[in-house]
């Protein structure tokens, strides 16, 4: 990195704007900054870091960049900032402008503008500038990745401090870690000790919960168990838990299987008494059904001993209706045939009755011949009901003609009178589409103006209540003010009035042959005595904390009221001077206008469509006239060839039709008469042959039930059982039959007669003891099952036991890793002999590199007496690692740098710092740092000693480096030619800058 220019305005002491060439100072390598105190030599180097990072070094940032701003500068010059750099080999210059409070353009009052920031890089090529962003975030991140710096590290690697170097050398190894860790930013090697720390506490937790897992299945295997087994005696998380549980849980296992081998030889014999008191019942209840059935056969054989007469007179019934079923399909066909008879007589009477009355006497034959006569007479008679149906067409054709022809006519008038009227139609509708589309413009631009007008009606309703509050808080600020100054007046009184009665306060303290506090005197004499209305401490003590807090408030209701006031002034430039009522006017006619402006813009859509509408209703009238012209010359001739062939038509009709009133009413009249003549001949024949059929049925039926054995028809036909009743009767005799035989079979059994002459069972003795019997197996049954699964749940319970001592050991396992990597980064490891934490060691590794860098120049400075090395020894009990120790050649003791001089000290500090640069400068990637700063420190350094460090750093131009000394050693102005001297004035400091 290296400084070309910087230019300031307004900034620190500068009232006006000072430009600085580094350029013209880096020429020489090594140049002075100089200037009496508070001139503003460390503003310069502030201007620097404040370029870059946007802020500058330590406490001097403040009140968020307002006190950057020089006191001198004229109220309306802005503070600002440009440093011209090169880094990373771009050439880039940064410009940043902090807040600034400015007067306000109108009224009165001031206003706070925001922080600006600028980011150009130049182009080699093109000789431009390129603007590349106006993000402050953006900005900062680009110079830090640039830099490959904080801006702590900055500063103590560009600018560097050599009051904080030499404190560095004198502090202590935590001091040290602490500035160490700034600039190296180990802050990741300390999250690894809280890293591993934390998957300590969290492995530990983890261990403890699976066991106190394991310790509730232990629990729940005891109450599995019942007696049989003992918990051990320990906590989650001690050793041997584990191997105490699985030992408890196999010793309850064994306990469980005996008792279930106990249980199950208990059961056995259970139910071997069981199923001998089940036989015992069995036969009981075996002996009762055989008797109770022998007793039922013998009252059934007495029911149907009473029940044969019945039974004879069924069997009788059942033979006639069998006999009669023989005679059945006679009977069925003489019942059809007369049915078919009386159907067709009806159905030949009702056919003749619509005959005429010669056809009355007629047979089938002559009803036939004249149904044949009528329908050839109806054949003859179809050519002219064709022609009948082409005239009604015709007519209906012709109608149609004139209908179309009038509707034609309508069209043409409605048309040419719409037409008519179209030209100032299409004007009216474009007129209502102009104007809307105006109103929508209208509206847009209205639309704009909304936003403004309610920001600025806003802000003059706030600024109204801020001028409210302002008053408010100015006579708050006035009676605090007031309080505050009457506090204090009491507090004065009471301090005074102490301060008279003084002597009787130290008179009460005074003892006899004890020194006053005021004369040293043993003998009192005459002591003060407190008189009425005596002030003491506490009263004074009172008034003045009373004055304390009054003042605070004071300070608190000036506050507000400054704060009020901004809040006002950023209102009024916001809403002007324009009062809130001609504000809300404006805004109120502005929304009217604006939502006049958009019910007259909502037309737009209507009017356009109705326009299309209209001009599309245009073309189809238009199209609409021309066709009725072109259908209206078409019918002329259509019309000719239609009146023609009615003609015709009509002359053929008229001879066809006769005396009907049409040839389609006389066909009708035929194909009546000639119909009915058909049906009756059918009618007749059916009749004729019906008869015969009901004549052959009456024979074959009476010769049927002569052969049956019955003396008539009617005899046979009443035997005749119909299929419910037949059903009936059968199901009645089969019963019988199947009852008989139960019977007969029951009383052949010699068991059931054996058991009938046997005394009666005992079933209810047998069922008793069988009942007692299977409780005694369910008893025994339930011990079984209970010993089953008190096994089986132990089987389970330490199966899961051992399961999660598997699951657990590997972390167990994880955790002792784990709290041994964490005691050993911790520094609390028995391991860790130097109880040095992580963080430490790698500090302790960055802090040999800085020895050893600072070390090459040391030798250089004190003419090769002294050499910094680092020390990882122990203080006292704490921790080591970053102790940083001297050894001087002279004496060849290495010592604690504590023990330098103040000019050792310096050059000391010094080399530390400008090895701690090359350090920090390779730890950042290697950015060459081609401009550094040494603030203060020369004054404290001999001829020879300032010789041999100016040597050094002029041997910096080694690797192209320039250095800027900032320093009050008037000796030095004359060693070092290229000089920036820094002028204080009333008006402000200005720069002055020396060459080579």
């Amino acid at each position: 990195m290296r400084l070309h220019r910087l230019d300031l305005t307004a900034f620190g002491p500068f009232g006006g704007s000072q430009s600085v060439d580094f350029d013209e100072l880096s020429a020489a390598g090594l140049f002075l900054l100089h200037g009496p105190t508070g001139a503003g030599k460390t503003s310069v180097l502030d201007a620097v870091c404040y370029a870059l990072y946007g802020s500058v070094p330590g406490a001097r940032q403040g009140g968020q960049g307002l006190t950057l701003r020089s006191d001198h500068a004229d109220p309306g010059t802005r503070t600002e900032v440009t440093l011209e750099l090169t880094v990373a080999g771009r050439r880039l210059e940064v410009t940043r402008q902090p807040p600034w409070e400015r007067p306000k353009k109108r009224g009165t009052g001031t206003t706070v503008e925001k922080a600006q920031t600028w980011l150009r890089e130049h182009d080699a090529v093109a000789g431009t500038w390129k603007d590349l962003s106006r993000s402050h975030q953006e900005i900062g991140e680009e110079i830090t990745q640039l830099l490959g710096m904080s801006r702590e590290q900055f500063c103590q690697v560009v600018l560097l401090p050599q009051g904080d170097f030499a404190r560095f050398l004198r502090a202590d190894a935590e001091a040290r870690g602490r500035l160490l860790g700034r600039l190296f930013d180990t802050r990741r090697f300390a999250d690894v000790e809280k890293r591993l720390a934390e998957r300590r506490r969290t492995a530990e937790a983890r261990v403890r919960e699976g066991d106190a897992a394991l310790l509730a299945d232990a629990h729940r295997m005891q109450q599995a168990a019942g007696d049989a087994m003992d918990l051990p005696e320990l906590a989650p998380g001690e050793p041997g838990l584990a191997e105490a549980v699985l030992t408890a849980a196999a010793v309850a296992r064994c306990t469980a299987r005996e008792r279930l081998t106990i249980a199950e030889c208990g059961r056995l014999a259970a139910g071997s008494a069981q199923a001998a008191a089940e036989r015992a019942l069995a036969d009981a209840r075996e002996l009762d059904r055989s008797q109770r059935r022998f007793a039922e056969a013998r009252e059934r054989a007495r029911l149907l001993e009473e029940r044969a007469g019945a039974h004879r007179e069924a069997r009788a019934r059942q033979e006639r209706a069998r006999k009669a079923e023989a005679v059945a399909p006679a009977l069925e066909l003489r019942e059809a045939a007369d049915a078919e008879h009386r159907g067709a007589a009806a159905a030949e009477a009702r056919a003749r009755a619509l005959l005429p009355e010669r056809f009355a006497d007629a047979g089938a034959a002559g009803l036939a011949s004249a149904a044949r006569r009528a329908a050839q007479e109806l054949g003859g008679l179809e050519s002219a009901r064709r022609g009948e149906r082409r005239l009604a067409a015709l007519l209906a054709e012709r109608t149609d003609l004139d209908r179309q022809e009038r509707a034609d006519e309508d069209v043409l008038a409605e048309t040419e009178g719409w037409l008519a009227d179209w030209d100032t139609t299409r004007a009216a509708l474009q007129e209502r589409v102009e104007s809307a589309q105006e109103a929508a413009t209208r509206a847009e631009q209205l639309a704009g103006q909304r936003e403004p007008a309610r920001r600025r009606l806003a802000a003059a309703r706030l600024r109204d209540r801020l001028a409210r509050d302002t008053d408010d808080a100015r006579r708050e600020a006035l009676a605090a003010g007031e309080r505050a100054l009457a506090a204090r007046t009491h507090w004065l009184d009471l301090k005074e009035q102490r301060l008279s009665g003084i002597a009787a306060e130290l008179a009460a303290t005074l003892r006899t042959g004890e020194p006053c506090a005021v004369c040293g005197g043993t003998d009192h004499p005459a002591p003060a005595r407190k008189v009425a209305g005596h002030v003491g401490r506490e009263a004074e003590e009172e008034a003045l904390a009373a004055h304390q807090r009054a003042e605070q408030e004071h300070a608190d209701a000036e506050r507000d009221l400054g704060r009020v006031r901004e809040d006002l002034a950023a209102a009024r430039a916001e809403a002007g001077d324009t009062p809130t009522g001609q504000l809300v006017a404006e805004s109120d006619e502005l929304e009217r206008a604006h939502d006049q402006a958009r019910r007259d813009a909502s037309a737009l859509h209507s009017a356009r469509e109705e326009l299309r509408r209209a001009e599309q209703e245009h073309e189809r009238r238009t199209a609409a006239q021309r066709e009725a012209a072109v259908r209206a010359a078409s019918r002329v001739g259509h019309r000719e060839r239609l009146e023609r062939e009615r003609l015709a038509l009509e002359e053929e009709l008229a001879e066809a039709r006769g005396s009907s009133p049409s040839v389609a009413a006389r066909a009708e009249q035929l194909e009546r008469q000639a119909a009915r003549l058909a049906d009756a001949a059918d009618a007749a024949r059916a009749a004729e042959e019906s008869a015969g059929r009901l004549k052959a049925a009456d024979g074959r039926l009476d010769e049927a039930a002569f052969r049956a054995g019955f003396d008539t028809p009617r005899d046979a036909a009443d035997a005749l059982l119909d299929e419910t009743a037949h059903r009936e009767l059968q199901r009645r005799l089969d019963a019988w039959q199947s009852e008989e035989a139960a019977v007969r079979a029951v009383l052949a059994e010699p068991d059931t007669v054996a058991a009938g002459g046997r005394p009666a069972a005992d079933l209810t003795a047998a069922e008793h003891e069988a009942g007692r019997a299977a409780e005694r197996l369910r008893r025994a049954a339930s011990a079984q099952d209970e010993a089953a699964r008190r096994c089986a749940e132990l089987d389970r319970l330490s199966a899961r036991a051992a399961d999660a001592v598997r699951r657990l050991a590997p972390l167990r396992e994880e955790y002792e890793r784990v709290a041994r990597l964490a005691g050993l980064t911790a520094g609390t490891s028995a391991d860790n002999e130097r109880k040095m934490r992580l963080e430490a060691y790698v500090l302790a590794a960055r802090l040999e590199q800085v020895a050893a860098a600072a070390t090459v120049r040391l030798r250089r400075m004190s003419s090769g007496r002294y050499t910094l090395v680092h020390s990882d020894d122990r203080t006292g009990r704490g921790r080591s690692g970053l102790g940083l120790h001297v050894v001087d050649a002279w004496t060849g003791r290495e010592r604690d740098t504590a023990t330098l001089s103040g000019g050792e000290t310096f050059f000391a500090s010094l080399a530390l710092a400008l090895g701690l640069a090359d350090v920090v400068t390779d730890e950042a990637g290697g950015v060459r740092l081609d401009t550094l700063f040494i603030d203060e420190g020369f004054g404290s350094l001999d001829d020879q000693t300032l010789d041999e460090v100016l040597d050094v750093l002029d041997s910096l131009r080694e690797r192209d480096r320039s250095v800027g000394i900032v320093s009050h050693v008037a000796d030095l102005r004359r060693r070092v030619h290229a000089q920036l001297e820094i002028v204080k004035g009333r008006s402000g400091s200005v720069v002055r800058q020396r060459g080579q």
